[in-house]
Parts: structure tokens; sequence; C-alpha cells
């Protein structure tokens, strides 16, 4: 058993459901997050109040599964990210589980 453990921008929330479904991962957690990049940007730039920061919607999944299941999500992934238009691809780690209970 492994620790997945995928983040995406808001607009891929359906889509990253819909591959956990055809990697067969149908038990994880998700959680609203904001996302941050610490290269200036030029919206920064231009916003009434440069000095504030604001992070992009995003979601963290995570899901203790096994590691058949993750090798199938990462090539999901990996075809998903070659097609996109934006610099947002979807972010995936393994973490080993030493021990659970």
């Amino acid at each position: 058993m492994k620790l997945l453990i995928v983040t995406v921008v808001a607009n891929y929330h359906d889509r990253i459901i819909k591959l956990f479904k055809q990697a067969g991962i149908d038990n994880y957690s998700e959680s609203d997050i904001d996302g941050y990049k610490n290269a200036p940007s030029t919206i920064m730039s231009t916003s009434w109040f440069p000095s504030e920061k604001s992070g992009a919607e995003s979601n963290l999944f995570f899901s203790f599964t096994e590691e058949n299941k993750i090798d199938h999500l990462f090539e999901l992934i990996a075809d998903f990210n070659k097609n996109l238009e934006t610099n947002n691809p979807i972010k995936a780690v393994v973490v080993p589980i030493e021990r659970s209970i």
C-alpha cells in the first residue's frame, strides 16, 4: 500500500475524479487549497494591491491505495498533461507507507 497525493487546479476537479475512476481508485479524500507560485506575474503588477498575493483555487487529493492502480493513474495523468493548453499540469507523488493501523 502507498500514499498517493495529487494536486490540480480547480478547473481539473471533475477530470481528475474521472481519472481516479478509470484507474480503479474508488477511495480517496479531497480538500480545497490555494496554490501559489513564487514567480512574479503580470497580474500582480497590474492589480490594485500588488503586494497582495492571491492563490489559484486548487484541490488536493490523497488515497491509500495499491501500487498497480497508482501506475495506471500515472499513465492517465501523463496522457492528460501532454495535451494541456495551460501551464497547470496535474501533479502527483507517491509516498511509501512504513506502518499503518
